[in-house]
C-alpha cells in the first residue's frame, strides 16, 4: 500500500516517519524546494537515530528509506491508495488542494485531512466523492504520540472511518472516533489549558516557568507554555483562532492577546529557537525570554 501526504512540514513528516517505520511506501509532496529539503533530512535523521537505538537494522532502515520519496509534482501521488493533507490550517487552501487531488486520485483512495480544528464536514463540501474523506487527526511528534481521531464527516462513509481505524492501529497508533466539532477531541479540551495560563501570566498572577512547574508538578508531562512552544506558537494561535470562530466566538474559546504578540513577533517557539522560551541549537530550553 503507498501512502501520499501533502505537506513537509512538521507534522507532514512525522506522519511519513510513522508509516516508513509501520512499512509502507511514502510519497510526500510539498510545493516549497526548502520543505522538501527539512523533510527529508529529518526521516534521514530519525532512521539513524533508530538504527543507534536498535529499535531498526541498518538493512531496515535502508529498506525504509528505499520506500521514501518525496515530490514537488502533485501527480506523483496518483498510485496512492491513501492521501493525507498535512498543509496550513486554511479552508481555501485545503479545498484548493482536493480539488487538485479528486482529478489525479484512483476512485478507491481515501483523502484524509490531519486538520487539527476545521470541520470535516465542511472541508468535504466541495468534494465529488465526500464519502471517502475523513478527519485524520495526528498529535505532533506524529511519528511517537500514540493518540490518532479519527473524524466522521456527515457523509463519510462507515467503510472509509473501518479502514482509518485499521490504518491507524497498523501504525501502532490508538485510534479514537471523535465527533465533528470544531477541536474534536484534544483541541477543544486543551483550549482552556493554554488560554488560563495565559491569562493569568497576562493578569501578573503569576510567571510563565511558575505556571509550567505548577501543571508539571500535577502530573502534566508538559506545562501549557512549554507544549505551545513544542506545537509552534504560530500553528497554535491559528488553532485557537480558528475553534473561536466556529464556536461563533465564545468567549470561552477566545484567544489570548500574549499569544498573538509572540506572533506578531516571530518568536513561534522551538522551531525559530525562540518563544516562550529560548532554546540553544540542539532544540534544548534554555531560559524564559524576560527572565
Amino acid at each position: 500500500m503507498t501512502i501520499g501526504i501533502c505537506g513537509a512540514g512538521t507534522m507532514g513528516a512525522g506522519i511519513a516517519q510513522a508509516c516508513l517505520q509501520a512499512g509502507y511506501t511514502v510519497i510526500v509532496y510539498d510545493s516549497f524546494e526548502a520543505a522538501r529539503h527539512r523533510a527529508s533530512g529529518f526521516i534521514q535523521e530519525m532512521m539513524n537515530k533508530a538504527v543507534q537505538k536498535g529499535i531498526t537494522t541498518p538493512t531496515d532502515a535502508d529498506a525504509a528509506l528505499g520506500r521514501f520519496t518525496i515530490t514537488g509534482e502533485l501527480e506523483t501521488l496518483s498510485a496512492c491508495d491513501i492521501v493525507i493533507e498535512a498543509i496550513i490550517e486554511d479552508a481555501a487552501a485545503k479545498h484548493s488542494l482536493y480539488a487538485a487531488l479528486e482529478n489525479i486520485l484512483s476512485p478507491t483512495a481515501i483523502l484524509a485531512s490531519n486538520t487539527s480544528s476545521i470541520a470535516i464536514t465542511a472541508l468535504a463540501a466541495k468534494l465529488r466523492h465526500p464519502e471517502r474523506f475523513v478527519g485524520l487527526h495526528f498529535f505532533n511528534p506524529a511519528h511517537i504520540m500514540k493518540l490518532v481521531e479519527v473524524i466522521c464527516g456527515m457523509k463519510t462513509a462507515p467503510e472509509t472511518i473501518a479502514a482509518m481505524n485499521t490504518f491507524a492501529e497498523k501504525l501502532g497508533k490508538t485510534a479514537v472516533e471523535a465527533k465533528d466539532v470544531p477541536g474534536f477531541i484534544v483541541n477543544r479540551v486543551a483550549r482552556n489549558y493554554y488560554l488560563e495560563a495565559m491569562r493569568i501570566v497576562m493578569e501578573n498572577g503569576s510567571t510563565i516557568p511558575q505556571v509550567d512547574a505548577l501543571m508539571r508538578s500535577a502530573g502534566f508531562k508538559m506545562g501549557p507554555f512549554e507544549l505551545v512552544d513544542l506545537i509552534g506558537v504560530d500553528v497554535n494561535f491559528a488553532v485557537t483562532m480558528s475553534v473561536w470562530e466556529q464556536y461563533f466566538r465564545e468567549p470561552r474559546f477566545a484567544p489570548a492577546l500574549l499569544q498573538k504578540e509572540y506572533v506578531d513577533a516571530g518568536l513561534w517557539g522551538k522551531k525559530t529557537g525562540e518563544g516562550f522560551y529560548q532554546y540553544n541549537d540542539k532544540g534544548e530550553k534554555i531560559l524564559p525570554r524576560n527572565e
